[in-house]
């Protein structure tokens, strides 16, 4: 047969060959056959940065001098029941660290130290909390509510 041949199939001499299979190479899964055809991202970590633009945060709320002497009467009477190690919850303001602002976390275990040198509360988990990110504090053994009437 030749071109000018209306019947014309190139390469018809390879059509009745048997398919090739390599002596060397053994032949690969499906899967992998078809991970070669997935969708390219071109543009790669896209998703992710639009996710984190969405994510919203909290402003740190300021406290009052109410507020601030109350938190601290809490943590003077607490340092006088520290042998005791108290069960106390707080709840604290944690910066961001890609974006303005934070989000306020809520923290419940035994009190070990108040360091007043550097201005932390330790928890006996070793979690270390600054009392200027503190927001609230309470314990069972703190004599006094939040009403602030002490202060009058």
């Amino acid at each position: 047969m030749k071109a000018q041949d209306p019947v014309y199939f190139p390469y018809e001499d390879l059509i009745d060959l048997p398919h090739p299979v390599s002596k060397i190479h053994p032949p690969m899964a499906r899967m992998d056959r078809a991970a070669q055809f997935n969708p390219f991202a071109a543009l790669t970590g896209y998703e992710e940065e639009i996710e984190e633009a969405a994510r919203l945060t909290e402003e740190k709320i300021g406290l009052g001098e109410d507020e601030k002497r109350f938190l601290d009467k809490q943590l003077q009477y607490l340092l006088t029941q520290i042998q005791r190690q108290p069960l106390i919850e707080v709840l604290y303001f944690v910066k961001d660290e890609k974006k303005v602002g934070g989000a306020y976390m809520t923290k419940k275990g035994r009190l070990k130290k108040i360091d007043s040198y550097q201005k932390h509360i330790i928890f006996t988990d070793g979690t270390r909390i600054a009392f200027a990110d503190l927001r609230q504090l309470d314990s069972d053994l703190l004599p006094f509510s939040a009403d602030l009437d002490f202060l009058e």
